[in-house]
């Protein structure tokens, strides 16, 4: 099974880029699994609104460009994402004998990852959601959907973001097409 598994992610990895011919087929089935794993990690660290597992989830001059604004660094990030959710969370407060409150959860899915040749350096594009059950009907609905384009970097034997971009195509950063999905602009003669 184990063989078949590396087999696999190696058939991917040959064909999905050019520049993944150089990584071996383990060492992309590796790197891929530990991206995936950062990825969930940092959904999981944002909706707990965990400053410092989402900011370590960074390289140290690492860039975060999402519906906050841009931070650079990692305690930048830190610092902004504190402040983020000290404003976004202000609008529903828990009351002291509160048994339970509402709460959103963000997935992400269709992770597209590529290992440059050097085997130290990625690049992400992944789709996201959002669940709420913060609604006046108290069912769950979704919020929020978007993509993230993200930069990948391995620092002492461990996978962090170098730069991510997060596009919320619920609110901002909206578009007719996103070049980085591969979608042309259906506007354009065909």
């Amino acid at each position: 099974m184990n063989k078949l598994m590396t087999g696999v992610a190696g058939l991917v990895c040959l064909t999905a880029s050019p520049a993944l011919a150089q990584v071996s087929p383990s060492e992309y089935a590796v790197a891929r699994a530990e991206i995936v794993n950062l990825s969930n990690r940092l959904m999981i660290a944002f909706d707990a609104q965990d400053a410092d597992t989402y900011a370590d989830s960074f390289s140290k001059n690492a860039v975060l460009n999402f519906i906050g604004g841009v931070e650079n660094g990692r305690e930048a990030i830190r610092k902004g994402m504190a402040a983020w959710w000290l404003k976004t969370s202000a609008a529903a407060p828990v009351a002291p004998d509160a048994t339970s409150r509402p709460r959103t959860h963000h997935f992400v899915v269709n992770h597209s990852i590529t290992i440059d040749k050097d085997g130290k350096t990625g690049k992400g594009i992944l789709y996201w959601f959002a669940l709420t059950n913060r609604t006046p009907q108290k069912d769950v609905q979704p919020l929020y959907f978007g993509h993230v384009v993200e930069y990948y970097v391995k620092e002492d034997g461990k996978w962090l973001y170098s730069k991510r971009d997060v596009y919320n195509e619920s609110l901002t950063n909206r578009s007719i097409f996103y070049p980085e999905l591969g979608e042309k602009d259906p506007r354009a003669p065909k």
